[in-house]
């Protein structure tokens, strides 16, 4: 067989697989590229290159970038202004906002930035109002190869085609130029996926949805018996508690009211001085009159203005926050004795309150003069400390953890810490990348080690954000395009399609080349597509008198409409898991999509630049 032969086999063997879909896309990606290093098509370096590949380094960058903005609270407060600003009922205005502005934000930065940078913000949306995240992942992604025709950095394929306009003599493409044609493409394809989508789309969700942590305050403040009558106190210059030991704060004096803890200040974590200081807090348990009386005789001032003693907001907001811990069998604390108030062993953290069998256990017996309560196997406790320390000392054999502090951060706590210089981070990333100062991979690297050194992530941490499933495939899938390139059988397959219609004229030839660069483009990458289809179609244009500018736009158009397949381009496989999708999902949509960039390509192009 020849090398053409072998690759043909290979590829029709490969989509034979994923169609079947009874296999791990991850092993039918490396078997693929193994198989083209067998065959003899490809060496060995040229089979696996593609794990070395900028493009792969940029999609695990941008994993690392994206989950730094969700840690911090930033993908929690987008998704809430979407949510508001969509309605939860409105699923026509949620689609309408999400493709608009994920195109918007394609324009400037990429396809693959942008879709990474959104992709965590929609699976919360569909968590939070109950919708399947297929029907919202798949249009994100769709809408922003549609978003990438806005502007000249939408897609590299925009670059190439500026460039060889120039080449050629008939001048190159304004930055905005492309929205010319962006922007009914962007238009065409909300309305097709706004009145089609709910049918031509899965009804599933992925494998590893997060659970929806936006009430997860509310819900443990009202369980262990805390949603009202908490109060934080804040200790004024004049008050008598300056300088007192925290040991020696003794409120037996106000009936009704329990001293819960003592807070740093400048951390809100336990105090560990050996004296209060202005500006630290008193966490008080009670009723509202007798905390107020307290406060105004003891020169204290409630925290915020309100002062309405909801445990929700005292105990649970983006300095602070609660996590629900359950005693294991064989733990080392059984028979230890707590009681609510207690600062913990490590210092940073305060237990708030022990439930035993899903009750609380009785305050009489729960005090510290009480002797505390002695911790069985089975009990329940509620702890209280800074957002860093419970990420840190919960890591601990003796104690099993209900929900992770770090995902419920990620949703239940808008713009937390280091939700600032995140944003910072990715604005400097959209700034190299919308001005190519830098190649994108280098962008992309220097703002996730910006996410790092910051203290936003820690390298585990970095190391767990990168969907290693996407990499992998990605960079399995990339020697395909090689062995095609390599093999001459794009070239074959490009000088056939133009031989056949080269003579009936230039729209002919318009839908010819976008067949051939749209069928190349759900197998191979569109940039890889567009580097074999433009000198082709340039030759061609001039071999027939007519202007290349039409046909490098409508080549441009062709080579965005990679909608078919998932592994069309790298955006696609990035919400294949999140989504839930299978191979054979994408065309159903991805069709009619299809058709109507056809329909641009074709017959919109010509009207705008004349042949």
């Amino acid at each position: 067989m020849s090398p053409i032969a072998y690759t043909a086999t290979i590829i029709a063997v490969a989509v034979v697989l994923f169609v079947w879909n009874k296999l791990p896309v991850v092993f039918v990606a490396m078997l693929t590229a193994l198989a083209l290093w067998g065959s003899g098509v490809l060496t060995i370096g040229q089979a696996l290159g593609g794990f070395g590949d900028p493009a792969v380094i940029f999609i695990a960058s941008l994993f690392v970038v994206s989950s730094g903005l969700e840690v911090t609270g930033v993908t929690a407060w987008a998704g809430q202004l979407l949510i508001r600003g969509a309605g939860e009922e409105s699923r026509t205005r949620l689609l309408v906002l999400t493709m608009g502005l994920v195109a918007l934000l394609t324009a400037l930065i990429s396809v693959n930035g942008a879709v990474a940078a959104l992709l965590p913000v929609v699976v919360v949306i569909a968590v939070r109002l109950r919708r399947n995240s297929s029907q919202l992942l798949m249009p994100l992604v769709f809408a922003a190869h549609a978003g990438s025709m806005l502007a000249l950095t939408g897609t590299p394929v925009n670059v190439l085609v500026s460039e060889a306009g120039a080449e050629a003599g008939v001048g190159g493409f304004g930055f905005f130029e492309f929205a010319l044609v962006g922007v009914p493409l962007l238009a065409g394809s909300m309305v097709i996926i706004v009145l089609f989508g709910k049918q031509l789309l899965p009804e599933r969700n992925g494998a590893t949805m997060p659970a929806d942590f936006s009430h997860h305050a509310k819900t443990l403040v009202e369980q262990y018996g805390l949603a009202s009558g908490i109060y934080q106190m804040r200790v004024r210059a004049s008050s008598p508690y300056v300088g007192v030991s925290p040991s020696g704060i003794d409120l037996s004096a106000h009936p009704g009211l329990q001293l819960v803890a003592m807070q740093e200040g400048e951390t809100a974590g336990p105090l560990r001085r050996p004296a209060v200081a202005e500006g630290d807090h008193l966490l008080v348990r009670g009723d509202a009159d007798t905390a107020a009386a307290f406060a105004a005789q003891m020169h204290l001032a409630f925290r915020d203005d309100k002062a309405a003693g909801q445990g929700q907001d005292t105990l649970f907001n983006r300095s602070s926050g609660l996590a629900e811990v359950v005693i294991p069998p064989r733990s080392g604390l059984i028979g230890e004795n707590v009681f609510p108030g207690m600062v913990t062993e490590s210092g940073d953290l305060i237990i708030l309150a022990v439930q035993r069998a899903g009750a609380e256990i009785a305050a009489a017996n729960a005090t510290r003069d009480a002797g505390g309560i002695v911790l069985q196997a089975g009990d329940t406790m509620l702890l209280q400390g800074t957002w860093k320390a419970l990420d840190v000392r919960l890591d601990d054999p003796d104690v099993l953890v209900v929900n992770s502090p770090e995902l419920v951060r990620r949703q239940a706590v808008p713009m937390g810490p280091g939700a600032r210089q995140a944003i910072v981070i990715l604005i400097a990333m959209v700034l190299l990348l919308a001005t190519g100062i830098v190649p994108p991979a280098v962008a992309g690297l220097l703002a996730a080690g910006a996410i790092i050194l910051s203290g936003i992530m820690s390298v585990e941490q970095a190391y767990r954000a990168v969907g290693w499933t996407t990499v992998i495939l990605v960079g399995a899938m990339m020697p395909l395009s090689t062995a095609m390139v390599e093999t001459g059988a794009a070239k074959l397959m490009a000088d056939h399609l133009v031989n056949l219609v080269g003579d009936a004229g230039p729209v002919a030839l318009l839908a010819g080349l976008f067949i051939l660069t749209a069928i190349m483009g759900q197998l191979i990458s569109n940039t890889a597509t567009a580097l074999i289809v433009i000198p082709i179609g340039v030759a061609a244009a001039t071999a027939m008198g007519v202007s290349p500018r039409p046909v490098l736009m409508s080549t441009a158009v062709a080579a965005a409409a990679a909608f078919l397949t998932p592994i069309a381009t790298p955006t696609n496989l990035m919400v294949m898991g999140p989504g839930g999708y299978a191979f054979s999902d994408y065309w159903k949509l991805g069709l009619p999509l299809l058709l109507w960039f056809f329909v641009v390509s074709v017959f919109l192009v010509p009207l705008i630049w004349r042949f």
